[in-house]
């Protein structure tokens, strides 16, 4: 996965990828808080039945 730095600052975009690709996902299930890293890929992992490594493959190529 992308650094924090480097994610916060392409969320809105990654953010709009993820809702295009995955209708499912809500604006909550997308909140990125700093530090809760961690937490976002629980809920994605949930949302989108799929492992935090294929979550972090996800995000990576956006």
């Amino acid at each position: 996965m992308k650094n924090m730095t480097e994610l916060n600052g392409n969320w809105n975009e990654i953010k709009g990828k993820l809702k295009q690709k995955f209708s499912v996902l809500m604006d909550d299930d997308l909140l990125l808080v700093d530090g809760k890293k961690d937490e976002l890929l629980g809920r994605l992992q949930i949302r989108l039945g799929k492992t935090k490594e294929e979550i972090r493959k996800l995000i990576s190529v956006l």
